[in-house]
């Protein structure tokens, strides 16, 4: 039974790579067990390449039909996707397109991982090995980190969001720009009741999910798409 959401689209548009996600990235590889940043998940900024990335998203925004592009766009208040959603517009208003009103809402926040943030999983293990085992025995799903959120939490609050834009934006284009953990959220919170907690799919940086409205529900037509990135050279 999906989630009565009146929309006529929603797009969910990831962050660009940022530097935590390099970071982590590497300590999978070499399975570090240091402390990787300073100062909090919030004030993460994009990378070289996260920054290229934003802005080719933002000159696939500027491409689409009037009858396509967005209304209002929502924005987490991280920094990541502040300035994902700042150098889209940059490279947008290079074509003269003219943005939407744009918000920011905190329920759009990457889940939060309590005393374990900005920890890799190494290093989690390494300081708390408890932990560790508990987070594979429950599964990702619904393993709540100390202080933190498990992703069945940060669902509860998309659901929220969702039904507040149901509210407030009925028959209007929307754009959301997150985190992984929340459009995932989004895809779980729209199948509404009896869907299963699901394996979470990957969400690459500054890619493009999408669902169409029929008056009543959103349907899922792009998830994690990503082709408007294929003019950046790799890494």
């Amino acid at each position: 039974m999906a989630l009565r959401c009146g929309l006529a689209a929603l797009t969910a548009v990831r962050h660009g790579q940022s530097t935590a996600n390099v970071l982590f990235a590497e300590a999978g590889k070499t399975k570090s067990t240091d402390v990787l940043l300073e100062g909090g998940d919030a004030q993460v900024p994009l990378s070289g390449l996260g920054r290229q990335q934003a802005r080719a998203a933002g000159r696939w925004l500027a491409a689409l039909s009037p009858a396509d592009s967005p209304e209002l766009v929502l924005c987490s208040p991280y920094q990541r996707a502040l300035e994902t959603w700042d150098r889209m517009l940059t490279a947008a208003r290079e074509t003269g397109y003219t943005p939407p009103p744009t918000l920011v809402d905190e329920r759009l926040r990457d889940r939060e991982m309590g005393i374990f943030e900005l920890l890799p999983p190494a290093a989690i293990g390494a300081q708390a090995p408890h932990e560790a085992a508990r987070r594979e025995r429950t599964g990702e799903w619904y393993y709540r980190p100390p202080g933190g959120e498990s992703l069945a939490d940060v669902t509860v609050r998309t659901r929220d969001f969702l039904r507040d834009l149901h509210d407030s934006a009925t028959g209007r284009r929307v754009m959301v720009i997150a985190h992984d953990a929340v459009v995932v959220a989004i895809r779980h919170a729209l199948a509404g009741l009896g869907n299963p907690a699901p394996d979470a799919p990957p969400v690459p940086n500054a890619s493009i999910s999408r669902w169409d409205g029929d008056g009543t529900h959103l349907h899922l037509t792009d998830f994690g798409t990503i082709t408007h990135l294929e003019e950046l050279s790799p890494p």
